[in-house]
């Protein structure tokens, strides 16, 4: 473990109630408001469960949450922000990525004999991030208060106290019971614990604040520490989620199909890199709709097939549940299909898998709209990728497991550099009608003209983009959770505890 640097930087720790109470939202708040202040800052979050990664101008792998951050502290991400990613591969399993390398599956049980020499990794990766920053903004996961998991604890109250960074705890009142929530963790926790909760703050509350007034000093008295603030619940802001526990129950769509021009996305068991679809999601008279269970898509315009942290597992469900047959009686009848990262894989004709990586050794029979064959293996290809398709320039990243090679078919894109170095490549595949298209890279649509080219496509060149922008329009939305923010929390007192 590396020694600390006598200059090394303030950390504050936000962590939960619960899974999905706002930690990450506040912590990129934080990191906002921070940079605002002219605060040289940085988040981390030691371990991140999440099939919603990207890449980093290095190459490597990271959550998704921690680049949001990043880019809302106004710096480059790194790994080290985010030094363990575990990939979920099945309800007892997942994928280890350790400094944005893919190390191995793993079980939970393994994992956790494992904790012992990870915990030193992370302790390195924080102390670089506070030699370099003046503050340090430390995420943990799910509760702090799972007494079952707290003995081999390393990312919430352990690395705390390895950083002697004071504890915003966020309680999430919109799922009620947010008294229980608070007093409840206290009560699961140490003396010495508790002791480093510096105040609370309450998330997603609705209606009138001041009638909570009560219910704060009612806080306040019960637990002896301060209620920093109450957020309300917004919908005027748009930050990427963390994770698809925010897509996990589908909502039925708002609007029938047929209103409006809607494309329908399949929410694989194992769904991956869901942020795809932001962009999309927010153009007017467009619906987006994430779907599970088999279904009539005929009124769709589109169907997307999107990635996948186990693409053979996610193949089969779509054979045995009957959504294969409708996907390709979709197409035979004019329907437009986009396959990404595992989606394009499943497109294909087979999927080999001769070394086991997702499972048992074997192969998988594709649905065999797309002349390819894909052969999983390693290592992991990580790129930020730059493209054209036609005549039109984009950007994205690819994170996939294998290569896939096309027979007697025409590539998506021509490729003009991975991870800032030049190349000549082909990426993707796209049958002779053009109806059926599959890629590996991902954030497509966060490039307003190809989003465009590919809704003309569609027939919906009257669909407008212009509020497709990439980083431009995500600052943007960091400034208005930051006035939110600063609106409703005690800033001085945070300032207080730097």
């Amino acid at each position: 473990m590396e020694s600390k640097n006598k200059h090394i930087a303030k950390a504050i720790a936000v962590f939960g109630t619960g899974s999905d109470v706002g930690k990450s939202i506040v912590t990129t708040a934080l990191c906002r408001f921070l940079f605002e202040n002219r605060f040289h800052v940085a988040p981390f979050k030691a371990q991140n469960m999440s099939n919603n990664s990207g890449v980093t101008p290095e190459g490597l792998e990271m959550g998704r949450a921690q680049i949001v951050q990043a880019e809302a502290s106004g710096i480059p991400p790194h790994v080290d922000m985010n030094p363990i990613l575990l990939k979920p591969t099945s309800e007892i399993g997942a994928q280890i990525v350790l400094h944005g390398k893919a190390l191995q599956n793993s079980t939970a049980a393994q994992y956790h004999e494992k904790k012992k020499d990870l915990f030193e990794s992370i302790c390195g990766a924080l102390n670089r991030l506070r030699c370099v920053y003046d503050v340090v903004i430390i995420e943990g996961a799910g509760s702090c208060a799972e007494v079952n998991l707290m003995s081999n604890d390393i990312v919430n109250f352990r690395i705390a106290e390895y950083a002697d960074a004071p504890v915003i705890l966020v309680a999430d009142i919109h799922r009620g019971g947010v008294f229980a929530q608070i007093v409840g963790t206290l009560e699961c926790l140490s003396r010495k614990e508790k002791d480093r909760i510096a105040g609370f703050i309450i998330n997603r509350f609705r209606g009138d604040i001041s009638l909570f007034e009560e219910g704060v000093q009612w806080i306040e008295e019960k637990t002896g520490k301060k209620v920093l603030g109450v957020l309300p619940w917004y919908d005027h802001i748009r930050i990427e989620a963390e994770d698809s526990v925010v897509i996990e129950k589908p909502s039925l769509p708002r609007t029938a199909p047929e209103a409006i021009p809607s494309i329908g996305v399949i929410r694989f068991p194992h769904i991956s890199n869901f942020t795809d679809f932001h962009s999309l999601s927010d153009l007017n008279n467009l619906s987006l709709h994430f779907i599970d269970k088999p279904k009539d898509i005929s009124s769709y315009t589109a169907i997307i097939l999107p990635g996948s942290k186990n693409t053979r597992f996610d193949l089969s469900w779509l054979h045995q549940n009957g959504w294969a047959e409708k996907i390709k009686t979709y197409t035979a009848n004019g329907g437009h299909v986009l396959g990404i990262c595992g989606g394009y894989q499943m497109l294909g004709r087979i999927i080999h898998d001769p070394e086991g990586l997702e499972g048992l050794p074997g192969s998988s029979r594709g649905l065999d709209l797309l002349p390819v064959e894909t052969v999983l293996s390693t290592p992991k290809t990580t790129t930020l990728t730059s493209f054209f398709w036609g005549d039109i320039k984009g950007t994205g990243y690819e994170i996939h497991m294998g290569q896939t090679k096309r027979v007697n078919s025409r590539a998506a894109f021509r490729v003009l550099s991975q991870n800032g170095i030049s190349c000549s490549k082909e990426d993707g595949c796209i049958r002779v009608d053009s109806r059926v298209m599959g890629t590996y890279i991902h954030g497509l649509f966060d490039n307003p003209e190809i989003a465009e080219k590919w809704l003309t496509g569609l027939g919906l060149s009257h669909i407008d983009v212009s509020n497709i922008g990439g980083l431009a329009v995500r600052e943007k939305e960091y400034n208005l959770l930051s006035e939110h923010f600063k609106k409703f929390i005690d800033t001085e007192n945070i300032l207080k505890l730097i």
